[in-house]
């Protein structure tokens, strides 16, 4: 397997002595954790998703189905993680049918961070893999470059950093379902609340050995808009006309009118060269 490729860091470095602002990393504008507990795993993702600085959709849905007992939480570019557990949720259902085994998390993981590998981090999907399968519960995370990692919690997204305060302080072994579902809806809201890129409500999905997956839509929704105090609605002539000016959109255009004639020619016949 070929290593890795340090071009780029040539291409920055010629590209800053000559005067060019060096390439940065993109943020991912999104949180998402997953937690283990006893028997299980817990994913959750907040349901904000930007165009820069836009907020294009209050919610969307982060959580990707892989399998009946393996889900993903994306982060990075919207279309690349739709698209890529898509392809590999298809690879994945193909794999189990050719083996007759369930699917397991780890060959999930694998399947996903060989396909980013080839693309070098162009393809801009940030995952946590969690699921369980005959081996037990398992957590994963897959970057953009194809690097993974393993633990008992994960974090990732530009709202990482305020989710992570709170698993690290919050965490602890032989956590039970409902206090690994609490400490993950609190791990986003802190990201919620601290990222201007994560937002609107929180989706959770649970994973129990023995037990088909079952997603939590809105599972906590701490965005909820306030009814008006007062009416907005004002009645015509409110505010004063200061100047009219009516200008057409279409103008006249003078043409003229032409007969057409069709002239059958089938009698003439086409002159040969003897």
């Amino acid at each position: 397997m070929p290593g890795l490729s340090f071009d780029n860091f040539q291409r920055n470095q010629l590209l800053a002595a000559k005067g060019y602002p060096t390439p940065r990393a993109t943020s991912t504008g999104t949180t998402i954790v997953g937690c283990r507990f006893d028997g299980g795993v817990v994913i959750a993702a907040d349901t904000r998703a930007t165009s820069g600085d836009i907020v294009s959709d209050k919610n969307c849905e982060k959580l990707h189905r892989m399998s009946p007992t393996i889900w993903c939480a994306g982060a990075g570019t919207a279309a690349d993680c739709e698209f890529v557990t898509q392809m590999i949720s298809s690879s994945l259902e193909l794999h189990s049918q050719s083996t007759g085994r369930k699917p397991r998390v780890v060959t999930c993981l694998t399947m996903l961070k060989q396909h980013l590998f080839k693309y070098q981090g162009h393809v801009g999907a940030y995952l946590i893999v969690a699921g369980v399968d005959p081996t037990g519960p398992r957590l994963f995370s897959v970057h953009a470059h194809g690097s993974t990692d393993v633990g008992y919690y994960l974090s990732l997204g530009s709202g990482s950093m305020a989710a992570m305060a709170v698993l690290e302080s919050k965490w602890k072994k032989s956590l039970t379902k409902d206090e690994a579902m609490a400490l993950c809806a609190e791990a986003i809201e802190s990201g919620i609340w601290n990222d201007l890129g994560s937002g609107s409500n929180v989706d959770m999905c649970v994973m129990e050995v023995d037990k088909p997956a079952v997603l939590y839509r809105n599972y906590r929704t701490p965005n909820v808009r306030a009814e008006k105090q007062t009416s907005y609605i004002f009645s015509r002539g409110t505010t004063a006309v200061l100047k009219e000016k009516i200008i057409p959109t279409i103008k006249s255009v003078a043409y003229d009118v032409f007969e057409e004639e069709t002239i059958s020619k089938d009698d003439d016949q086409m002159e040969i060269d003897s």
